[in-house]
C-alpha cells in the first residue's frame, strides 16, 4: 500500500485504503489485520489505523478476532441478496424520477451521459478496482438526476457491502460487458424519458446482480 500524507482528514484516507483493499482483495476474507504492520505500509501511527478499522467493525466489515485484533469478514450470499432485493426497489424509483427530470435537469443528465460514455472504454483489462468506480458513479448519477437527495442517503452506508459484492462477479470477464449493456439499456430509458421501462430495467438489473452473487458466492463456498 502506498504511504499517505499527514492530513486533517487521516483517519477517513486510512479508512478509505483499508476498504479498498477489502473490496479489491488485497485483504481478503479471512485475512487478518495486524495495526502495526498496516501502518508502517501506510506510513502512519497506530492511532488512526485503530480507528479506522473500529469504523469498519461497526459496519460489519471487519470482525474482532484475538485479543485487539481484526479480521475481514466473510460475504454472506443470502445477506447480499437481501440487500439487493433492497436496492432493487430504490433503484427503480431513482430510475423512474431521473426518467421524469432528464429534459429540464441538463447538468445531472449531462453527469449521466459523461458515466455512461465512461464505462463504455471497459474491457477485459480494466482493473477491478477501476471497475467497480465505474459501475458506482453510473449508478450515482441516476440517483442525482431523480432530484430526491433521500436516495443517496439511504443507499450511501451500503455502498462498502455493494463494493465488495461487485468485485464478486465483475472479476468476471464475461459479465463486464453485459453489465453495460444492461446500464446502457437503463440510461436510454432515463434519457428518452420512459419512466415505466427505466423503472423495470433497473429493478431487473438489481434483482439479477443479486442473484448471481448470491450464485457466485455460494459456489465460492463449495469449492472451499
Amino acid at each position: 500500500m502506498i504511504p499517505l500524507d499527514p492530513t486533517p482528514n487521516l483517519i477517513d484516507q486510512v479508512y478509505a485504503r483499508i476498504l479498498d483493499g477489502i473490496v479489491d482483495r488485497t485483504l481478503p476474507p479471512g485475512h487478518r489485520i495486524r495495526q502495526n504492520e498496516l501502518a508502517e505500509q501506510l506510513g502512519v501511527s497506530r492511532q488512526p489505523v485503530s480507528h479506522a478499522l473500529h469504523l469498519l467493525h461497526r459496519q460489519g466489515l471487519v470482525a474482532e478476532s484475538g485479543r485487539k485484533g481484526f479480521e475481514v469478514t466473510q460475504l454472506d450470499p443470502v445477506r447480499i441478496r437481501q440487500l439487493y432485493e433492497v436496492r432493487g426497489a430504490i433503484d427503480a424509483l431513482a430510475a423512474r424520477l431521473a426518467a421524469g427530470r432528464a429534459r429540464t435537469d441538463t447538468a445531472a443528465r449531462a453527469d449521466l451521459e459523461t458515466a455512461l460514455r465512461a464505462g463504455r472504454g471497459v474491457d477485459g483489462k480494466t482493473p477491478l478496482a477501476r471497475l467497480i468506480a465505474l459501475d458506482v458513479d453510473f449508478h450515482r448519477a441516476i440517483y442525482r438526476l431523480s432530484g430526491n437527495p433521500a436516495i443517496e442517503e439511504m443507499i450511501g452506508p451500503q455502498w462498502p457491502h455493494m463494493r465488495r459484492s461487485m468485485a464478486t462477479v465483475l472479476a468476471e470477464l464475461d459479465y463486464r460487458q453485459s453489465a453495460w449493456s444492461e446500464h446502457e439499456t437503463i440510461a436510454a430509458h432515463i434519457l428518452s424519458g420512459n419512466a415505466k421501462a427505466a423503472e423495470g430495467a433497473a429493478l431487473a438489473h438489481a434483482i439479477g446482480a443479486g442473484r448471481m452473487t448470491e450464485e457466485r458466492l455460494n459456489a465460492t463456498e463449495k469449492a472451499a
